[in-house]
């Protein structure tokens, strides 16, 4: 039953509260007639993605959901990660309150602030969780330079490239020249004739959507941009070309190199760490995210200065010495300190020993965990096993067809240990221990095996420039020991982390440091590693070389 309203019989006025539920009922009522006609409407959004960025956004056609509003903002305004809409309610003085359903939004107008949201690194499972001792401890907090929250991603923190790229909305004096463009093009065929200032403004607001994105796109991603404008505005169609898109996907490319001058100009740390200083780095590589890294450099959190930084790797320093640190404030130290971290680590490109002098929290299960999530925002454990268990058994049916032939000696010796302890966890220890056998990779130096009374630990890891060291007891009988006390992860000739339980385990841990230090995959084991990251951990899965790709199509065919 609607709502009555009466006004006050002896001041002749409307109270104020009749007057705010009034205006709800109004409002509700004309969200009803669109829903029950499927009349839209046009709406202006102020959208607050920051104190530096305000955007105006205008919606030909208002979403019917919280949800789609989102998907929308999302792809119009290039945001990453996830993220929560709050609006100014009229009813309570312009107030932010959140948006949970599209009918409490003013009509024509409404102002919207987007609020990042992040997963707290310590609500999983799988990480160590605290001794009593340190419990006790909880209460002590840090002040608030050391326990200031993350900023909004910066560049690069988009999972993967949007299929299809959303062209935005360009100027509206250029936005005018087009639809008069593209209504000739749809009359006759013919194609606009692009001035210079035309050019400029579509190019310069294409590089400013892709460097929201990533300031590095591959040519895919290009090209993939240069097909989505052509789609959208076919009065730009090249006729000398094939495609119709050749010279943007080159104008993409030479726009992408001034904007990312511009970028380190403005002091953007991705961009800025490949700078080449007055020409005596003539060959210096570009350091770039290349093994699907969201957060690869990202910026310092909002009011974390560098002197703040400082303070807190200090008093990281002094509670990681302690016999029951708090792994409470352990945790919230390292994220602070996380951007700080990443500059030393990728752009000075250290010793393992200084960064382990300088960070010794990260060498640790629990903080590789919880550095791998902050880069490229995956469980560790749960990813990596979870995705090898998929493939277990599929991948040891491929074993013994290639032992049976004659190819891999070395496979049907890992088989054999199966035979004598088929549990679980030797399945999916053999199936990682036969992966660089199956793939024709050298292990050698990568992976192995320690005798605990056998010989020193200086003469076992020579040459080991990163790998796992698996200790055992007594001489060697199998291919692999299935009494495994002991396994480390060993870089630079130094075991960085130690007492992991098991060697699956030890093989996510050891994708953790390499993603953590920032380390190529060893060259001996390329194949390998890249069908543990692209395959198993599912991170950047169509970028495969043909020999991965090759088996991940085996794997497959197994499985169906």
């Amino acid at each position: 039953m609607p709502t009555v309203f009466k006004p006050n019989i002896e001041t002749g006025r409307v109270s104020a509260v009749s007057v705010a539920i009034l205006d709800a009922a109004i409002r509700e009522a004309i969200w009803n007639k669109f829903e029950v006609t499927g009349a839209t409407s046009a709406m202006l959004l102020r959208v607050i993605v920051s104190p530096q960025e305000i955007r105006r956004v205008t919606l030909q056609d208002v979403p019917p959901s919280v949800d789609e509003l989102c998907t929308v903002l999302r792809n119009t305004l290039g945001l990453r990660g996830n993220f929560l809409l709050q609006f100014e309610d009229p009813d309570f003085g312009n107030e932010l309150c959140n948006l949970t359903d599209m009918k409490d939004l003013p009509t024509e107008r409404a102002t919207l602030k987007v609020l990042f949201t992040f997963p707290d690194p310590l609500s999983d499972s799988t990480l160590d969780t605290a001794s009593p001792s340190s419990q006790s401890t909880t209460s002590r907090r840090l002040s608030s330079s050391s326990t200031t929250s993350p900023s909004p991603p910066s560049s690069g923190d988009l999972t993967e490239w949007p299929d299809p790229f959303v062209i935005p909305d360009f100027s509206h004096d250029v936005e005018f020249q087009l639809r008069v463009a593209n209504d000739a093009y749809a009359n006759d065929g013919t194609v606009m004739v692009v001035s210079k200032s035309v050019k400029s403004e579509i190019l310069d607001r294409l590089a400013d959507c892709i460097t929201k994105i990533t300031p590095y796109p591959t040519k895919n991603n290009v090209e993939s941009v240069a097909k989505a404008l052509v789609v959208k505005h076919p009065c730009l169609r090249e006729p000398g070309s094939g495609q119709g898109w050749y010279c943007w996907k080159f104008s993409l490319v030479f726009k992408m190199g001034n904007y990312r001058q511009r970028m380190m100009a403005a002091g953007c740390p991705e961009v800025l760490v490949n700078k080449r200083k007055g020409g005596k780095e003539k060959s210096k590589p570009v350091k770039k995210s290349k093994k699907g890294e969201i957060h690869y450099l990202p910026q310092p959190p909002e009011g974390q200065t560098a002197v703040k930084s400082e303070k807190d790797r200090e008093t990281m320093l002094l509670e990681v010495q302690k016999r029951d640190p708090d792994l409470q404030v352990l945790d919230e130290l390292m994220t602070a300190t996380f951007s700080q971290r990443r500059r030393e680590i990728i752009g000075d490109e250290p010793l393992i020993s200084a960064v382990m002098d300088r960070w010794p929290a990260l060498f640790c299960e629990r903080q590789l965990i919880t550095e791998f999530r902050r880069i490229v925002a995956k469980d560790l454990l749960e990813s990596f096993l979870g995705g090898l268990d998929e493939f277990v058994p599929s991948l040891l049916q491929l074993y013994k067809a290639a032992a049976a032939s004659g190819r891999r000696l070395a496979l049907s010796s890992i088989l054999n240990c199966l035979q004598k302890d088929d549990t679980n966890q030797n399945q999916r220890t053999a199936a990682l221990l036969g992966l660089p056998h199956y793939l024709s990779d050298d292990s050698s130096n990568i992976i192995r095996m320690c005798d605990a009374h056998g010989e020193t630990l200086d003469v076992i890891m020579a040459g080991m420039e990163i790998g796992l060291l698996i200790g055992h007891e007594g001489p060697l009988q199998d291919a692999f020991p299935l009494d495994v006390f002991n396994v480390a992860v060993v870089a630079e000739e130094k075991i960085i982390l130690h007492d992991i339980r098991d060697v699956p385990t030890a093989f996510a841990m050891l994708l953790g440091a390499i993603y953590g230090l920032n380390l190529e995959y060893p060259r001996n084991m390329r194949y390998t590693f890249e069908f543990l990251q692209k395959v198993i951990m599912s991170i950047k899965p169509d970028q495969c070389s043909a020999r991965v790709h090759g088996l991940r199509n085996k794997l497959l065919r197994y499985r169906l």
